[in-house]
Order: structure tokens, then C-alpha cells, then sequence
């Protein structure tokens, strides 16, 4: 397993990280097997949330008593200073560990600064001091906090959605990271789940040297197919090249992520997946997808009350409430053909 800096943590991690958010969909059994198996085969950054309800509980009891070999990353989803401290000491508890190596914002809608009205950044200078934490990072959807972040020179690690579907502003966002090193993790490798090919992401990531991508495993054959990229590197080859540019011409623009900041919806619609249906009809196992229990989902969207608070929420400036007609059109016409 390849090794690389984290900015100027000093943090001497994987190339390969392990993004713990799906751990929560399977059991605790299932999750340690995973988590043991991404320690065995040399993953050494793990990085989980607070808002993952039980993802820190599964990583504190499967590998805690292997604190020594990984280097921890959590989140707090807090807009005040009670609540930092109430996220900061349950995710302590529950991953079973006396210090978190890097503690982030989540997504704030604006970047927290030392003296701030709401008090954040104050409160985690103070439990750096405290030794509860070691290095201050940020998680961000939005490209222009974003570079706020990294000129401010206030935090250590930005999270940022990053892959082979990347802009230019976005490229350039991770090579300004490198100058001021600062640690740069990637999340969306696979665009949510739209990219089935892993081959993609990881040889066009491997190209930038300063990031870390965190997959997302929630599966072992998931996990192995990644260690075994470690073990035998995908190179860059036109075969790649070309998938890399049909996945933009389908992909590149409007397209959810599902990253569920949408949720919860009044009318109890799925909307990261209803409303990206089209791309999964189309780029995963379809079968899945037409099942009466999903037709039942599907057939929620008629029940939207328009209120818009899907398109408030979205980092990616979506207007689910709109779009979430033509999904279910073309999903009624797909499940008619393919039933038929």
C-alpha cells in the first residue's frame, strides 16, 4: 500500500481511504469484517461522521483495540458551541478513543473563524489544546467555500468531492491545496454510485499526489477489488481515457450525488435515487431497480407538496421538486418495457 503526507498534518497515510458511511447500512458483524480486512490490507485512514448514525459505534468496537494502526477522521454536523461539544465527546465514546486525529466542520454554510459570532473554531482550537483532537478540517459541496477554506490558512484537511468528472476550477482547487499544504481528502469517487467501473477514478486520482480519496465500502468484494488497484496499480491508458470521456458527456453538469442533504422529504420520497433514476436504470444493475417495493417508492413523487425544501438543502443547487416528474415518467416507461 502506497503511503503519502496529509498536508501538514505530517500524517503519514494511505494513499487509499476508507469512507465509512456505508458501514452504517450493514450489520456490526459485517462492518468489522470489513474494517479489519481495510487494516489488514493497509488502509490506514478512516474517515466516518457523526451524523453516520452508527458508523463510529461499529468502528469503535471492531478495531479500537487496534487504535495504533489507523488514523481516525469524524465529523460534527453542530451549528453551536454546546453542540460541538456534545458531537465531539459521543464521537470520543463511541470510536472508544481519547483523541480524534482530524475533527471537521460538516458542510457548514459558511467557514468557521477564530472569533466567530457562532464560536466553532474557537471551540476546536480549545479541544486541540485539550489533546481531544489533533488537526482542524472542513468538509464542503460548494467550490467557492471551498477556496475560502484553503486562503484562509485555518484548516489543516478540506474534504471535497473530487474525481475524474472534475472542472477545471475544481483541478485547480487541488493543486492550490498542494502549494499551501494543505491535506486534501476526496469524496464521490464513484459520483454516488454512478460510476460501476473503479478502474476510472482510481487511475485518474493516483495521478495527484497530495490527494486521498475515501471509497466507500459496503461490500468485501468492494473493499478487495481497491486493495488489489494497491497491489497492482491501474495505469492511465486510452481504454481509460475513453470511458473517462463518455462518463463526462453523460455525467458532467446536473446530476445528483446522493449525497442525501435533501432528506427527510414530507411526502417520504427517496429523492437521492428517484431522483437520479435515469443513471441507475441505465449505469447499474437495473433489475434492482424495478421491484414492486421500488414502484411504490417511485410512485411517491406524486405525492410532492412543491414545498422546496429539497432544493434549499442541495449542495449541488438541484431542484429535485421539478425534475422528480420527468424521473418517474421515464421510470414508468422503462418498467413497462422491460416488464413487457
Amino acid at each position: 500500500m502506497k503511503k503519502m503526507i496529509l498536508g501538514r498534518t505530517g500524517l503519514e497515510i494511505s494513499r487509499t481511504g476508507f469512507g465509512a458511511l456505508p458501514i452504517q447500512r450493514v450489520s456490526f458483524e459485517e462492518a468489522g469484517a470489513l474494517l479489519n480486512r481495510a487494516l489488514d490490507g493497509g488502509i490506514t485512514y478512516i474517515d466516518t461522521a457523526r451524523a453516520y448514525t452508527d458508523s463510529e459505534e461499529k468502528i469503535g468496537r471492531a478495531i479500537s483495540h487496534r487504535r495504533g494502526e489507523y488514523f481516525i477522521a469524524t465529523k460534527t454536523h453542530a451549528k453551536t458551541v454546546d453542540g460541538f461539544w456534545k458531537d465531539l465527546e459521543t464521537s470520543l465514546r463511541l470510536l472508544n478513543t481519547d483523541c480524534i486525529d482530524v475533527y471537521q466542520f460538516h458542510n457548514p454554510p459558511f467557514v468557521p473563524v477564530p472569533g466567530g459570532e457562532d464560536g466553532l473554531y474557537d471551540a476546536a482550537l480549545k479541544a486541540r489544546e485539550q489533546g481531544k483532537i489533533r488537526f482542524i478540517g472542513i468538509t464542503q459541496h460548494s467550490i467557492e467555500r471551498a477556496e475560502q477554506i484553503v486562503e484562509s490558512g485555518l484548516y489543516d484537511t478540506l474534504e471535497y468531492p473530487f474525481n475524474h468528472l472534475a472542472t477545471e476550477r475544481e483541478v485547480a482547487l487541488v493543486r492550490r491545496c498542494a502549494e499551501k499544504n494543505v491535506g486534501f481528502v476526496a469524496m464521490k469517487a464513484l459520483s454516488g454510485g454512478l460510476v460501476t467501473d473503479a478502474r476510472i477514478p482510481y487511475a485518474y486520482l493516483s495521478e495527484f499526489e497530495n490527494v486521498v480519496p475515501i471509497w466507500g465500502f459496503q461490500q468485501m468484494w468492494e473493499l478487495e477489488q481497491v486493495l488489489g488497484f494497491s497491489e497492482n496499480p491501474v495505469p492511465m491508458t486510452d481504454e481509460l481515457r475513453a470511458l473517462i470521456a463518455k462518463d463526462r458527456a453523460e455525467l458532467v453538469g446536473g446530476f445528483c450525488r446522493s449525497c442525501g442533504y435533501c432528506l427527510p422529504c414530507p411526502a417520504n420520497i427517496p429523492i437521492p435515487n428517484a431522483n437520479r433514476m435515469k443513471q441507475l436504470l441505465g449505469r447499474a444493475v437495473w433489475q434492482g431497480y424495478v421491484t414492486p417495493e421500488w414502484q411504490a417508492n417511485m410512485a411517491r413523487i406524486e405525492d410532492c407538496i412543491h414545498c422546496g425544501a429539497c432544493a434549499t438543502r442541495c449542495p449541488y443547487e438541484l431542484k429535485p421538486y421539478e425534475t422528480l416528474p420527468g424521473q418517474l415518467a421515464y421510470y414508468r416507461e422503462f418498467v413497462k418495457t422491460h416488464q413487457a
